[in-house]
């Protein structure tokens, strides 16, 4: 498994790749989760589009991504370019039903995006 971050402006995107499950490396995905809850971004994409496989360690990674985005002021958190696979694990434990899903990259960008011109409309 291997998280790549890549700052798009005021977005980062996350790029996912490998089986995010059970294994030795539940070290490397807390310490990327410590960097992405230190940065100062609040925006952020999931692009799962290289994730071929997830299980508890995988879903827990992203729960705390999750949790810990949606905390900051102005936070959002969407994913990307789900495959079958790791929708099916997604729709079974209900979190296809919180976490906002887009089927490309461009779509969930578009979407973070609007929230910010949004809240600068009406705020």
């Amino acid at each position: 498994m291997l998280v790549e971050l890549e700052p798009h402006s005021d977005i980062y995107v996350l790029r996912l790749h490998g089986r995010f499950a059970t294994g030795r490396d539940s070290g490397y995905l807390l310490g990327r989760l410590d960097d992405i809850r230190n940065s100062s971004y609040s925006k952020f994409l999931a692009d799962f589009a290289n994730v071929e496989y997830i299980d508890s360690t995988g879903l827990g990674f992203v729960v705390g991504l999750y949790t810990s985005i949606t905390k900051k002021d102005g936070g959002r958190f969407v994913l990307a370019n789900v495959g079958r696979r790791v929708r099916e694990v997604l729709e079974l434990t209900r979190l296809a039903e919180v976490l906002p899903i887009y089927s490309s990259e461009e779509a969930a960008l578009e979407a973070l995006r609007q929230t910010q011109k949004s809240a600068t409309t009406h705020g």
